[in-house]
């Protein structure tokens, strides 16, 4: 073996490393492109995302996303553990009309509407319609309780600090693409109704209403 054929090899291992390290930092940059596009729909003021080509759902001016009963998407399965640490399952209020609220605790947006939603769950506790929070990017439950506890929030809330459930709704359905977002699902856990952001009582009412009296 000739002498200077360690300082070549030493090279080929220096130049292997840096292309390991090129590739990395790409996949740090990509990963962090990606989070900050989610971060740009967090507590925002929400979106009027329209209808049109086959979403099969329509937008008002007031920001409510509506499908009609034969156009609706299945909601995704959405189970797990609640803040409180219980095992949850949506699909176990088939034949309830459901309205899902994403949240965070750290969310300005969600602690405006937060009082609202208190109140109409209670209102409609009795009347064949269940609420139920998915709670997000929080990194412990325990802001999530207290916000709760706050707001005097009784219903449950499944524990989805990174996302993943959010993540099983399909593009071009109704999901919810900012923080926050409410879903009303029909009586046969289709998605009947969303809005992309904080809703007041009013409007919360707009949005669940309808479902409910449909027969």
């Amino acid at each position: 073996m000739s002498a200077d054929s360690a300082p070549q090899r030493s090279n080929r291992t220096t130049r292997a490393t840096e292309r390991t390290r090129r590739v990395r930092r790409s996949a740090a940059l990509v990963a962090g492109l990606a989070a900050t596009a989610l971060l740009v729909s967090a507590c925002g003021s929400g979106g009027t995302s329209g209808g049109g080509g086959n979403t099969n759902f329509v937008t008002g001016t007031d920001g409510i996303a509506t499908a009609a009963k034969g156009e609706r998407t299945p909601a995704p399965d959405l189970s797990g553990k609640t803040i409180a640490g219980k095992t949850l399952d949506v699909a176990d209020y088939k034949g309830k009309v459901v309205v899902l609220n994403v949240w965070g605790s750290w969310c300005n947006p969600c602690r405006a509407e937060a009082k609202y939603f208190a109140k109409v769950s209670k209102a409609y506790a009795g009347k064949g319609v269940q609420f139920v929070g998915i709670n997000t990017r929080d990194t412990s439950t325990g802001a999530a309780l207290a916000f709760e506890k706050d707001w005097g929030i009784t219903y449950p809330s499944l524990y989805d600090p990174t996302g993943k459930l959010l993540l099983r709704f399909k593009k071009g359905t109704l999901n919810p693409q900012a923080i926050p977002s409410t879903l009303i699902l029909d009586r046969n856990g289709k998605i009947a109704a969303r809005s992309l952001s904080a809703l007041s009582e009013e409007r919360l009412l707009k949005m669940l209403k309808p479902v409910v009296d449909e027969k």
